[in-house]
């Protein structure tokens, strides 16, 4: 769909006149959208002074000006290590933390709207400062009728309405992008568009997030290390989502733990494990694990926060991400291929053993190295660059999962920079290994391809039984097509036709040579005979050379010659 220029116009000039601002006015003029838009390049007088930042803090501060849309786009952005730069990243990153907070008078009418009730009917304490803010909500601390102490996250006001046509504007530069520059066919800004508006209506549905905030509290029920908060249902609705308040010590605050004494090696494994667990064995992850989203208890145990992104993996995903993660610790290129083979990403376009040569170069780079130096966001990221250079696209799911990897890392090593995140996803990896091959899985495994295939072997002896009852029908035809018959068929017609004509030659040839023979002899007879002869000849040349003709614009009309 063309972009709708007038719709938007005042949300259009408003975004090229901040990208302008910030000294990306020569890029948007290079694309071509500003002449698309009708829009003139103006320099704005702050252009000079942005000269002074990087590319990635001129990015944030666009981003940051451009409101909650597109602070949850360049959060999510942050995850695309195959498209952007490090430097970029790190301060995409910092997006979360820069939404600003809006009234208390705004969260009070979003509050009372969604529960139907006065917000005093509801609580008896309700802190009118959020203790956080986000990009979509900001969450405030409160207190309910029955002394239980409870956070209430309150969404923007007006949000969907502003995302909606922030959205629609995305969509019309993702299709501006994909028809008019290079770069279309390359990232595919529409899929990317649709991706990020799937990801954005579901954070703007608080109950989704309580739905996953108890899929992790049932699924982590087992460690003991690992708190989730309960959600309150009878307070939550799609704008307003109740939790049970955990304290602690956020991630964010590392000097406060060491002022407590927290065992901060003993957090890192705890966190670690964790998430290996969450990707290997559940397919379904914490998505932002950042330090804000998670705090330390006593004992050390820790509370995950904020499940609005999470990432899911089917079981097939999961066995194929587990190869690769094997192939990395035992330093075997030969796995990591297979892997590649079972996500079915590999297309004719792919050479696998240049590939399967190149990781063998990269896994030689990090052979000498122990295992605790190794980093495996970045090893990760390097295969997964690999992959990109011969033509083979990963699953989306693997962006995230990498990214959230490289998140938690980063965490675990500010918490003990000797901990390596590798170490601890060995023994996990080989566990879930043996558990993927084990005897018991082999066996469901099997129960299940009966259940699938069952019927289909149930059905085949009435199949048999009715193909030949219709063998014995005289009207039975058996057809089949040949794949590529037309060309065989076209380039036989070449042949017969070359073929044809050749002997439409010789046969003229003949009939002229015996005509002339038959007209020499007759000369010899007489006057009579000689003119009768030479009638016949004539007559003869005339039939001759009329079905040679017809015979040379039959095979010509085809045109098979």
């Amino acid at each position: 769909m063309p972009i709708n220029r007038y719709k938007h116009i005042k949300r259009y000039n408003e975004i090229a006149r901040v990208f302008i601002k910030h000294g990306f006015g020569t890029v948007l003029d290079q694309l071509g959208i500003l002449k698309y838009l009708n829009i003139k390049k103006k320099t704005a007088n702050s252009e000079e002074r942005d000269k002074q930042l990087s590319i990635g803090e001129r990015l944030r501060l666009v981003l940051e000006e451009l409101g909650p849309t597109f602070i949850k786009l360049g959060q999510i952005m942050s995850t695309r290590s195959d498209m952007l730069s490090e430097d970029i990243i790190i301060e995409l990153e910092k997006l979360h933390d820069s939404a600003p907070p809006f009234p208390f008078d705004d969260a009070k009418v979003c509050i009372e709207y969604e529960l139907g009730e006065n917000l005093e009917d509801i609580f008896v304490e309700f802190n009118k400062e959020p203790l956080g803010v986000a990009s979509i909500g900001q969450v405030h601390l409160a207190k309910l009728k029955d002394g239980q102490q409870v956070v209430v996250k309150v969404q923007r006001p007006s949000i969907e309405k502003k995302i909606e046509e922030d959205m629609n504007i995305l969509k019309d530069l993702a299709w501006f992008m994909d028809t008019r520059t290079k770069y279309g066919k390359l990232y595919e800004f529409r899929t990317m568009v649709k991706e990020f508006q799937s990801v954005l209506r579901e954070e703007l549905d608080y109950r989704i997030e309580g739905e996953n905030t108890e899929i992790f509290k049932e699924n982590l029920s087992k460690d003991k290390q690992i708190i989730i908060p309960s959600v309150y249902w009878d307070y939550t609705t799609r704008g307003v989502l109740t939790l049970e308040y955990m304290g602690g010590i956020s991630l964010s605050k590392i000097e406060e733990l060491k002022v407590e004494n927290m065992d901060r090696e003993a957090i890192a494994k705890t966190i670690s494990k964790s998430i290996f667990e969450q990707i290997l064995r559940d397919g379904f992850y914490h998505g932002d694990p950042h330090p804000g989203n998670i705090k330390v208890l006593p004992q050390n145990k820790i509370v995950l926060l904020d499940f609005g992104m999470v990432g899911k993996l089917k079981e097939e995903r999961r066995k194929q991400f587990l190869k690769i993660l094997l192939g990395v610790v035992f330093r075997n290129s030969r796995l990591i291929v297979d892997a590649f083979v079972g996500l079915d990403v590999i297309t004719k376009r792919s050479d696998v053993k240049k590939l399967q040569r190149e990781i063998d170069n990269l896994i030689d780079e990090y052979i000498e190295l122990p295992l605790n130096e190794i980093k495996l966001a970045e090893i990760f990221n390097k295969i997964f660059d690999l992959a990109l250079k011969y033509k083979i696209k990963m699953p989306k799911e693997f962006t995230m999962l990498v990214k959230a990897l490289a998140t938690v890392e980063g965490v675990v090593e500010k918490l003990s920079p000797e901990l390596n995140m590798l170490e601890i996803a060995q023994p996990i990896a080989k566990k879930l290994m043996f558990r993927v091959f084990s005897p018991k899985t082999i066996k469901n495994d099997i129960a299940e391809a009966i259940f699938d295939y069952g019927g289909i072997i149930k059905d085949i002896p009435d199949f048999i039984l009715n193909f030949l009852r219709k063998m014995e029908d005289e009207d039975y035809v058996w057809s089949f097509k040949l794949r590529g018959a037309n060309e065989v068929l076209k380039r036989f017609d070449k042949i017969t036709n070359k073929i044809s004509f050749s002997i439409a030659l010789l046969s003229l040839s003949i009939i002229m040579a015996g005509l002339i023979i038959g007209f020499g002899m007759a000369a010899r007879v007489g006057t009579q005979a000689y003119i009768f002869n030479l009638s016949i000849l004539k007559l003869g040349l005339i039939a001759a050379v009329l079905m040679y003709l017809w015979l040379i614009f039959s095979i010509f009309k085809t045109g098979r010659f």
